[in-house]
């Protein structure tokens, strides 16, 4: 049996050790989602909790760890006999990011079931982490389905399980602690709002503390067993005051003023529904029973927004959980002015806001409670005023040349562009501009029908949706189709000496349903960053239509790239990923000028294309190219002209049969129809930013077009 490293060893990482402490003395916080990069010891401190976490009782022999003090009556294996628990160890249940429904709510033999009536049910992880930890390593790349499956649990506290008339239901109550590395892809807001508490954790900068970490790690991998034993008295004093602060925990006292501190942070910080509230108000009366008291105090409302609040206030697309303390500070501070003096702490000094360790000190989950925090956090120095801002003295400069350069397009100047682009290279570069406010977009999607990952774009088969056909079935049966199996069965009744009336079924009788769903695709956005883009008031508007597409890509469950090309050539800024909101960091920071070599961003994308099919077969791409259909590069003596080029690659792509939308950026009074001609080599459907918008007057429905249908695509 493998030795879990020791929760006492950890170094660092207090607010994620406070986090699931808490947790530990009060599960009904609702367990912990932590944010980090790789390499940050996450999986080591959740899996090291669990072996701090006090026994529970169960009914023997129960399957679903039903409680032998109040028992589920409809339990599979019930009904249970009086008299018969037993203590056990908590479980810690870790679900792979790859695991089926069936191993997640279990499976029900479906043969037994139709033939002899017998509920045949062999429990899946939800039974075995009720009243225990479920563990995900890598939340955010679950599969929907089985968040849906989670939502699910978590909201009812039990799980069913439903194939064609026959039900199986069990209670279901775990705590839910997840990882992520925000780099591969956020979660969803729905899944975000059922964990408890937050935590953001990253490796440590200071010398000293990285080389402990490391010490102890080497030590534990040369001798777990003995390294475990050093750390046994710290381990066994950590488990003593976790069940001392649980059995504190119902003598906590959580006063009106503390509910109105709550209320008014939670209402200050804007978040949706009432769960925050609720989450709040545990979470600092585990905070005030973990530091041995039997009343919440200012600091403990404090600490407990820390970490319930910031992955529910409401902020802007991409953005990363966070809190302002600042603002947490100030409006704590106006319920300082009727606040009565607090009794000194028996233990602590005599006055709570002298030292190192007052309000805003570093917290200290394993050695004790912050003795120095008090009720003094609003008695600190107000802010410093902000200093005043400097006008951008660029930008009436800026502003005159997006005139000048608007001007010229209206005037049919084809000069003034490659004026604006200058000879090539950085030298016409121009500092990136932020992005105009995103809009929620007509969805772009894929023709035909995929078998690539579950998601919300184009139409695939897959696991779930609407039953479409039947098939037999191949391995093991997920969904059985009723009809077709007994139409299957019906013929060979007589020749199975059918006698009664139930239905004899064989295996090879049995039909799973066919559906129809939708799949999550690669978008790869091929962006112009080139001189003739680099307008103000146009780059953000393209910017800003490019992050509409971003988010609605996020909300459809892709895979996201992003290539810019300016200058002499094209760069790929972000390979393929799940990280939506990487891709968006890019694009806000992306600068522009120089000239257009369309036809090398073309072809750095039929190159990504290329590569990311051989990774990953089943996932469809789209192409996005954003451009004005200019193509400028230094000039060659003898060979094609950029236009030349940029079709031939064009022609390449279409040879590929990618499916592509061509966001058509030119403006003013005189369009030269660029974009749409490169449309047209792309075999791909042309779109205006105006016609992206989903609630546009002149928007209209499109297909993406592809050389599969060249009917439509002429």
């Amino acid at each position: 049996m493998t030795t879990t490293y020791p929760f006492s060893a950890i170094v660092g990482m207090d607010g994620l050790r406070l986090a699931l402490l808490l947790n530990a003395v009060s599960p009904a916080v609702g367990g912990v989602l932590v944010r980090g990069e790789k390499g940050t010891a996450k999986s080591t401190a959740v899996r090291a909790i669990a072996a701090l976490l006090p026994a529970v009782d169960v009914v023997a022999g129960c399957r679903f760890s039903c409680d032998p003090a109040a028992p589920d009556p409809s339990c599979p294996d019930g009904p249970h006999e009086p008299d018969t628990g037993e203590a056990r160890s908590a479980r810690m249940v870790e679900l792979p990011v790859g695991a089926s429904e069936d191993r997640l709510v279990g499976a029900l033999d479906i043969e037994r079931a139709l033939s002899d009536g017998v509920k045949a049910f062999e429990p899946g992880l939800l039974a075995d982490a009720h009243r225990g930890v479920l563990y995900v390593d890598e939340v955010n790349l679950l599969h929907d389905h089985l968040i849906d499956l989670l939502l699910d649990a978590a909201a009812m506290g039990a799980s069913y399980v439903e194939r064609e008339g026959v039900s199986v239901r069990h209670a279901a109550r775990f705590l839910l602690v997840g990882t992520m590395n925000p780099e591969e892809g956020e979660l969803r807001p729905q899944l975000l709002d059922r964990f408890g508490l937050t935590v953001e954790v990253a490796a440590s900068r200071d010398t000293d503390e990285r080389v402990e970490v490391v010490r102890r790690r080497l030590a534990y991998d040369k001798d777990p067993e003995g390294f475990a034993a050093r750390w046994a008295a710290d381990e066994a004093a950590l488990r003593e005051r976790i069940a001392a602060a649980r059995a504190l925990l119902p003598r906590v006292a959580l006063g009106d003023r503390a509910l109105r501190q709550i209320a008014a942070v939670c209402a200050g910080f804007e978040v949706d529904g009432m769960r925050a509230d609720i989450v709040t108000a545990r979470t600092a009366t585990a905070l005030a029973a973990w530091a041995d008291r039997t009343d919440v105090r200012t600091e403990d409302v404090r600490g407990a927004a820390l970490l319930s609040l910031p992955h529910r206030r409401r902020r802007a697309p991409f953005d990363a959980p966070g809190l302002d303390e600042d603002k947490l500070d100030e409006i704590l501070r106006q319920f300082e002015e009727d606040e009565p003096e607090p009794e000194p702490d028996p233990e602590g000094p005599d006055s709570p806001d002298d030292g190192p360790d007052g309000p805003g000190g570093p917290e200290n989950p394993g050695g004790g409670p912050q003795e120095g925090a008090g009720d003094g956090a609003g008695e600190q120095a107000p802010p410093a005023a902000p200093e005043p801002s400097v006008p951008d003295q660029r930008t009436d400069e800026h502003e005159t040349a997006d005139r000048e350069t608007d001007s010229a397009r209206a005037d049919g100047d084809d000069g003034a562009g490659e004026a604006d682009e200058g000879t090539g290279g950085a030298g016409g570069e121009r500092a990136a501009v932020g992005a105009a406010e995103p809009f929620r977009t007509r969805r772009l999607d894929v023709p035909g029908l995929g078998e690539g990952a579950a998601g919300r774009r184009s139409r695939a088969r897959s696991a779930h949706g609407r039953t479409t056909g039947s098939r037999r079935p191949r391995g093991t049966l997920s969904a059985l189709h009723l009809a077709a199996t007994v139409r299957a069965a019906a013929p060979h009744q007589r020749a199975r000496g059918r006698r009664g009336p139930g239905l004899l079924v064989r295996r090879d009788d049995l039909r799973e349903a066919v559906r129809e769903g939708r799949e999550g695709n690669l978008v790869l956005f091929v962006v112009d960053a080139s001189g003739s883009m680099a307008a103000r008031t146009r780059m953000s508007a393209i910017k800003g239509a490019v992050l509409s597409l971003l988010l609605d890509a996020y909300q459809r469950r892709d895979k996201v790239g992003l290539i810019t090309f300016r200058g002499a050539d094209a760069e790929l800024a972000l390979p393929p990923t799940s990280s939506v909101d990487a891709a968006a960091v890019r694009l806000e920071r992306l600068p522009t000028g120089g000239r257009t070599p369309l036809a090398a961003g073309l072809l750095k994308a039929r190159e990504v294309l290329r590569l990311e099919r051989l990774r990953d077969p089943s996932r469809r791409p789209l192409l996005v190219v954003v451009t004005d259909g200019r193509a400028t590069e230094a000039k060659r003596a003898g060979g094609p002209t950029p236009v030349e080029r940029a079709g031939r690659a064009a022609r390449m792509l279409a040879g590929d049969r990618v499916a592509s939308v061509v966001v058509d950026c030119e403006s003013g009074p005189v369009r030269l129809g660029l974009a749409g001609a490169l449309a047209r080599e792309l075999r791909a459907t042309p779109v205006t930013l105006d016609e992206l918008r989903a609630d546009s007057v002149t928007a209209l429905v499109r297909d993406v077009r592809t050389v599969s249908n060249p009917r439509r695509a002429a």
